[in-house]
């Protein structure tokens, strides 16, 4: 299906009835109970499941192939993003002019990137594009303000020129739309205890993913994917042979830069706010945790990376110490508060510290990842396969 062989398909099958079916799968508890705090099936939680998995996604196709390692890749999520608002501010609201643009121009800004930094590899080639970005962030910041906003950011305001779209009336608000189709707009479905939201931007953003991780399938599974790995495998051996590994790297690397960019536009596109924080080296480092924490160089791993990471961000970061008294309400009053006390440093604004224990534990007993996590599960409870005889009435394993 599509270029793809049974077993690709099988998980962009997979993946897709996974998207479809989030607003089920990730409410599991109903409204009102004490369970109800790991909901995660809320709209805004949701976007950003698959817009930071494009993100992850891109950064794959550059870490997970070539091996080599950018600390700068929110640049480009920047640039991407500061894209979108401005065509959102001059063109129109709709957002796929927006998407567009934004991909183009944090493709040209990578390539120009890359140029310079891949003359280096290694410490070197990351050193050089997290000061990249760092002078993004900084211009973004401060010396760009009439383009970028500075401190304050920017977003639609009713006095845009917006040629595409007739005007507002008074007192109305610029909203991102699909054709008239608002991002913001949702559905609710009741059902007994449980409440399902349908949001029209997440689903928009979660085919924009699907997309985008189909063409990743394609290009791992392409020359250009096997050249990638050749070069990760061992780029000096590669320029023994005579072929140029550059060329190659800097299209892994404009490629990447490009689904940043996409990311980008799509955060424009679910929040029409745009600040330069996007830019800071944080943002990169979480792109890298994400990645090796599903899993580098796997097809879904950065997905579930991106995943993990952004529940714990939304929801681990949420609960307090209210939240726990009730949950330990049922304890003596001793023991309850003991149990508070234990519990609290991990969670509400100490949740960074949950991350960086999983993050440890992955690495240091996971090496592959929660990918790798899941195929050991799977091997554990996979049923021998049944042996076959030969016709000398020997048996051997059967294929």
């Amino acid at each position: 299906m599509f270029g793809l062989d049974k077993k690709d398909t099988r998980l962009l099958i997979l993946v897709a009835v996974l998207v479809a079916l989030a607003p089920f799968l990730l409410n599991p508890f109903p409204e009102g109970s004490a369970m109800a705090q790991f909901n995660a099936g809320y709209p805004d939680l949701m976007q950003r499941f698959v817009i930071f998995g494009i993100f992850a996604i891109g950064f794959n196709i550059l870490f997970g192939l070539t091996g080599y390692l950018s600390f700068g890749h929110a640049a480009f999520l920047g640039v991407g993003s500061y894209a979108a608002i401005w065509m959102m501010k001059l063109l129109t609201m709709n957002v796929i002019p927006a998407i567009f643009v934004s991909v183009i121009v944090a493709g040209i800004f990578s390539l120009a990137v890359g140029w310079i930094s891949l003359r280096r590899s290694g410490i070197y080639f990351s050193i050089l594009t997290l000061a990249f970005a760092q002078m993004s962030y900084s211009l973004a910041y401060s010396v760009l303000t009439p383009i970028t906003g500075g401190e304050t950011g920017l977003q639609p305001k009713i006095t845009d020129a917006r040629i595409l779209d007739g005007a507002l009336a008074e007192g109305a608000t610029p909203k991102a739309n699909l054709f008239g189709l608002e991002m913001g707009s949702s559905l609710e479905w009741s059902v007994g205890g449980w409440l399902f939201t349908f949001n029209a931007g997440y689903y928009v953003a979660a085919i924009v993913m699907l997309l985008a991780f189909y063409m990743s399938i394609r290009i791992f599974r392409s020359p250009f994917g096997m050249m990638l790995r050749a070069v990760k495998s061992n780029q000096q051996r590669l320029n023994y042979t005579g072929l140029n590994a550059k060329p190659y790297t800097l299209a892994a690397f404009v490629v990447s830069g490009m689904y940043a960019g996409l990311a980008g536009g799509l955060m424009v596109a679910m929040d029409t706010q745009v600040g330069a924080e996007r830019m800071f080296w944080t943002a990169s480092g979480e792109v890298v945790l994400m990645s090796i924490l599903g899993g580098v160089g796997t097809l879904i791993g950065p997905v579930l990376g991106a995943g993990a990471i952004k529940y714990m961000e939304n929801i681990l970061s949420k609960i307090n110490k209210e939240i726990l008294h009730q949950w330990f309400a049922f304890m003596p009053d001793g023991i309850e508060d003991i149990l508070v006390s234990l519990v609290y440093p991990f969670i509400g604004k100490g949740w960074h510290l949950t991350l960086g224990i999983i993050f440890m534990l992955v690495v240091i007993f996971l090496p592959g990842g929660l990918v790798e996590g899941g195929q050991r599960v799977a091997r554990l409870f996979k049923r021998k396969k049944p042996t076959t005889n030969t016709p000398d009435g020997k048996t051997t394993p059967a294929e």
